[in-house]
């Protein structure tokens, strides 16, 4: 396969049948949860089989945008291989900082079947890859779980990364029992109105820490051999100016309801771009002051900081 970027723009295919029945109970369940949509917590209701789109604007099968050897992932999933990363098009949150927007808000990619998804894990396995990292795959995990069962039938023995934005409803994280090895969910806010303001998603503090809380019940802390994460929870929390995300907040919550192991990167990447002009708060990046007292404060409640 070809490990680049593809940056045309999809065509919906609808009304494509696709049999499930010889899948496992949790993938048909997933795909049951599709049509209508109630997959993720914004349950759009739409017959997504249909070629009906939601919030996330993709229908049944997954839109992806790159497939390749990631060098720029947490050094615990790297390795020498690279992290194998399959970005999906689309997202259930409406993120105005968005650094992904072409992917997440316009949808670029190409559009695959099941088959080609497995095929896509297997090659990067067989690259040389540390494991198989599903970027954005809240909205299409019942393609992606399908795909996990085939792809595990044909060879693949990678551990699996759910990358998220965090906002996952715990009916359908519950089905992902034995799917998933390594949960990755981001924790973006502790305020609603700043989630209603930057994502589109007032409830997302109390959706957020419900799923990570289910998370950690199926994984555990991140457990890591050889330097490289093999099972476990790993919180990404981005560090926003004016103190908008809630780190301490944050923090505390994982300190305190999930466990004082918890593996935490408190990022400082945030700069402003795609809507971010229009909301004055955010129009700059954080301080160094602002990112390392969120640093400090992860140290101080004894959370396992990444470097």
């Amino acid at each position: 396969m070809q490990y680049a970027r593809r940056n045309t723009q999809y065509e919906i295919m609808t009304s494509l049948p696709i049999d499930v029945g010889s899948f496992s109970q949790s993938v048909q369940r997933l795909w049951d949860y599709m049509n209508p949509c109630v997959l993720c917590p914004r349950k759009c209701k739409v017959d997504r089989s249909k070629g009906e789109t939601g919030f996330c604007g993709i229908a049944c099968l997954p839109v992806v945008s790159s497939v390749n050897p990631h060098f720029g992932e947490e050094s615990v999933l790297v390795g020498s291989g690279g992290s194998g990363t399959i970005f999906f098009a689309g997202c259930n949150l409406g993120c105005v900082f968005c650094q992904n927007f072409d992917i997440s808000h316009h949808h670029h990619g190409r559009q695959v079947t099941i088959e080609q998804l497995a095929q896509s894990m297997l090659e990067l396995q067989d690259y040389g890859c540390s494991n198989i990292n599903f970027v954005t795959p809240t909205h299409v995990i019942p393609a992606i779980t399908a795909a996990i069962e085939l792809a595990r039938k044909d060879g693949l023995t990678l551990p699996t990364v759910y990358n998220s934005g965090g906002y996952d409803s715990v009916e359908t994280l519950k089905l992902l029992d034995g799917f998933v090895d390594i949960y990755m969910p981001d924790m973006k806010y502790s305020d609603s109105e700043v989630a209603r303001e930057l994502s589109s998603a007032p409830d997302y503090p109390q959706v957020n820490q419900t799923a990570v809380e289910e998370m950690h019940r199926q994984v555990g802390d991140l457990q890591v051999k050889n330097g490289l994460a093999t099972r476990g929870l790993l919180v990404r929390h981005l560090v926003l100016p004016n103190q908008l995300a809630g780190s301490f907040e944050i923090i505390d919550f994982l300190a305190e309801e999930i466990s004082p192991s918890t593996t935490i990167n408190v990022m400082a990447q945030y700069r402003p771009c795609y809507k971010a002009s229009a909301h004055p708060r955010i129009n700059r990046r954080p301080t160094l002051e602002e990112i390392q007292s969120a640093r400090r404060y992860a140290i101080e409640k004894g959370l396992n900081v990444l470097p």
